[in-house]
């Protein structure tokens, strides 16, 4: 049973059954395991386009790391951290409150950070007589903890997307460079061929091109052109047999 581990917002804020779930996954964190939280916080940076957040949002969560004060997230360690918004505001480069706020709402929905509130809603840790932290009221970095595999895997995911798009880019850059020095060559030199009709397909291509932003827009694309290509060789190729055969 999971009923110790789930908490609530304090005041307003609404509590979701994604917000449960992700209380119940942060709950069940292997004993004993620990994490560079700089290495979590590299990979969630690297993962931003998939998390849903912008770099504001990466401040803030870099903010609240540098309040836990071991250099890694563990198990068997406090993880809620209890800075007021003011100190989190300057350790987010002077992030103003409302977006401070919204950065942080940002952060619990993407299943970052738990909050933790206290009955009134203000962050305090309470000590024992021995100084240790009995209880913690503020922000959870549990779920970092607990999707530390996870978001290393997104990184990765994030770095072969964007190796896979600059090979497609190099192949287009390429191909539009030979088809227009090709089709160039033949008109310059007088090659037969209806040369004008090709090199309309070229500017047509090159404006769709314009337009491709994703990685399967540019695929096609690649392809158009690669196929332009091939004709643009063709032609030339029969040409060059041809004018050889009359030598001959």
């Amino acid at each position: 049973m999971q009923s110790g581990h789930v908490t609530t917002p304090f005041g307003r804020r609404p509590m979701t059954l994604a917000l449960v779930k992700g209380q119940f996954e942060s709950a069940n964190i292997k004993s004993g395991k620990a994490a560079d939280k700089w290495k979590i916080y590299r990979d969630a940076c690297d993962a931003r386009s998939l998390l849903g957040l912008r770099d504001r949002a990466l401040a803030v969560l870099n903010a609240l790391l540098s309040f836990h004060p071991e250099t890694e997230l563990s198990d068997d360690s406090n993880l809620v951290v209890f800075p007021s918004n003011a100190q989190l505001s300057a350790r987010a480069n002077g992030i103003a409150g409302t977006t401070l706020r919204e950065n942080l709402a940002l952060l619990v929905t993407a299943g970052l950070i738990h909050r933790n509130d206290s009955p009134n809603g203000k962050r305090y840790a309470r000590k024992g007589r021995d100084g240790t932290i009995e209880a913690a009221y503020g922000f959870s970095l549990a779920p970092l903890l607990a999707r530390s595999e996870e978001l290393a895997l997104l990184a990765q995911q994030v770095a072969e997307d964007r190796r896979r798009l600059k090979i497609v880019k190099e192949r287009i850059s390429i191909c539009r460079r030979d088809i227009r020095k090709l089709i160039s060559a033949a008109m310059e030199e007088g090659a037969s061929g209806d040369w004008g009709m090709v090199e309309g397909h070229f500017v047509a291509a090159v404006g769709r091109l314009a337009k491709a932003k994703t990685e399967p827009e540019l695929t096609d694309c690649l392809e158009e052109l690669t196929l332009l290509h091939a004709e643009v060789v063709n032609l030339l190729e029969l040409q060059l047999i041809s004018q050889k055969s009359d030598t001959n």
